[in-house]
């Protein structure tokens, strides 16, 4: 009897001994654990900070306008690009910023704008016919292809470039531009197919077609806004070329309503020069 209760009593303290680590291995760890969660759960989420949109940055750049601007729009193409040559915004978009920067560094008549136009226009074409290979239905590349075509024949001659034979491929893209949206920037594609008709030398060129275009456009809302300008110069140049006082009376309304939609100097001197015209 002695003995058994020695021994239950032996097993008693033995059992009292581990208690304490029996509670550390299994109950603590769980408790921890559980604690952890709890308090993981409690903490509010810290949000990642996202990598800057280089395109959208490059975008809102070309909107604000501006030499400056443009070479940054530029540059952040060209990055993109390089990131990812296969996308198709960043290869459109890079054939519209070569564009927009050869455009402003003519317009500036900056020392050697001829050479940086035919730089930016290659590289502009080069792009545009990577967009159009990615996304064949969408206007952006085949329209920036005819726009970078533009400047490059402003560097090196209308009738260099048709001797290269960029008359049908122009003509191919801004036509295609127009086929799938002719929406696309304001209206854009109107505009361009219009101009391409206007600028080309006899026998190529065809006026009447170009007035077709320019009155289609007169129609949108894009006409009396900033970016109709344009149009109304090009309309009231074909009008000068015309016989009579009436046409050139339309012309000269024209002129005045394109200046008030703009304070580019660029415009301004161009729009005063034809208004001494006429």
């Amino acid at each position: 009897m002695k003995k058994s209760v020695v021994s239950l009593l032996s097993f008693l303290f033995v059992v009292a001994l581990c208690l304490p680590n029996l509670w550390a291995e299994d109950v603590a760890p769980k408790a921890v654990s559980e604690a952890k969660t709890a308090v993981t759960n409690a903490a509010p989420e810290v949000a990642t900070p996202k990598a800057p949109d280089v395109l959208a940055q490059a975008e809102e750049l070309m909107d604000k306008e501006g030499l400056k601007n443009y070479k940054k729009a530029l540059d952040l193409c060209q990055e993109a690009v390089k990131k990812n040559p296969k996308s198709f915004k960043a290869n459109w978009m890079y054939a519209k910023a070569c564009r927009e920067y050869g455009l402003e560094v003519e317009h500036l008549e900056l020392a050697g704008w001829k050479d940086i136009c035919i730089k930016y226009s290659k590289i502009g074409r080069k792009h545009a016919e990577t967009a159009i290979k990615l996304e064949p239905k969408k206007p952006n590349g085949y329209y920036y292809y005819g726009m970078n075509v533009g400047i490059y024949a402003d560097a090196v001659s209308i009738l260099t470039a048709l001797k290269e034979g960029l008359k049908d491929k122009t003509q191919h893209n801004f036509e295609k531009a127009y086929q799938l949206d002719k929406t696309f920037d304001n209206g854009g594609p109107i505009v361009a197919i219009g101009r391409f008709w206007q600028v080309l030398p006899w026998p190529l060129g065809d006026k009447d077609k170009a007035m077709e275009y320019y009155e289609e456009y007169k129609k949108t809302k894009a006409y009396k806004t900033a970016d109709g300008m344009e149009c109304h110069v090009y309309m009231a140049e074909i009008l000068m070329d015309k016989w009579g006082s009436k046409p050139k009376k339309e012309a000269e309304k024209l002129l005045k309503q394109a200046s008030k939609l703009t304070n580019d100097k660029y415009w301004q001197k161009r729009i005063k020069d034809l208004l001494d015209d006429i």
